[in-house]
């Protein structure tokens, strides 16, 4: 049997990452994947390509998602024959995060449908039609899901995270003082062991 594990990155990271997840899955081979998708719709078109020639040469396909990686893998792939999927500070209500950024933002939904893009005083891009997608597209997620959560995220709240692994089926992880971005030493340790415990 053939294992295969598909690292999915969060933004401004890398499939390089995936090298960190080689000696937690032994026996699997681990495939970073370096997409150029922005927006779920282009996921729709990306991600399953990728995946399916994957999945020609493999038994099984785990996938370990960070952030908006989780978000577009959702999109995407929610149809796909999947082992099993491990989320680290997923995004998994896109709608909310975007109401989110504009109430930091001070834009009204007014605002952002005539102008159809802002650009925030933080780098960030709000776009109507990115919004009006999400709204309409409204995700379904039937695999096996582990989520690991740190309760300091700053884009995800709590009761967002719950809601969702109740609706979903999936197991919810939290850790303690944990950031959305899971980098120092200690996150990276207690994300180890999480995995290690899981898979």
């Amino acid at each position: 049997m053939k294992h295969a594990v598909i690292y999915i990155h969060g933004n401004g990271g890398n499939a390089e990452e995936a090298e960190h997840y080689v000696p937690l899955f032994k026996g699997c081979d681990v495939i970073g994947f370096s997409y150029n998708s922005a927006s779920p719709w282009e996921a729709k078109e990306e991600f399953p390509l990728f995946f399916d020639k994957v999945k020609a040469e493999y038994d099984s396909v785990t996938l370990v998602c960070n952030s908006i990686g989780a978000y577009f893998a959702m999109c995407s792939l929610w149809d796909k024959e999947i082992r099993q999927a491990f989320f680290i500070s997923p995004v998994v209500d896109m709608e909310q995060l975007i109401k989110d950024m504009m109430m930091w933002a001070g834009v009204t939904e007014d605002e952002l449908q005539k102008k159809g893009i802002i650009q925030t005083a933080d780098g960030n891009v709000l776009s109507w039609d990115y919004l009006s997608y999400v709204r309409k597209n409204p995700v379904i997620w039937n695999v096996p899901t582990n989520i690991l959560y740190g309760s300091e995220d700053a884009l995800t709240s709590y009761k967002t995270i719950t809601e969702f692994a109740g609706k979903t089926g999936a197991t919810l992880t939290v850790m303690d003082g944990g950031e959305h971005w899971f980098h120092t030493e200690e996150q990276m340790k207690f994300l180890d062991s999480w995995i290690e415990r899981l898979k």
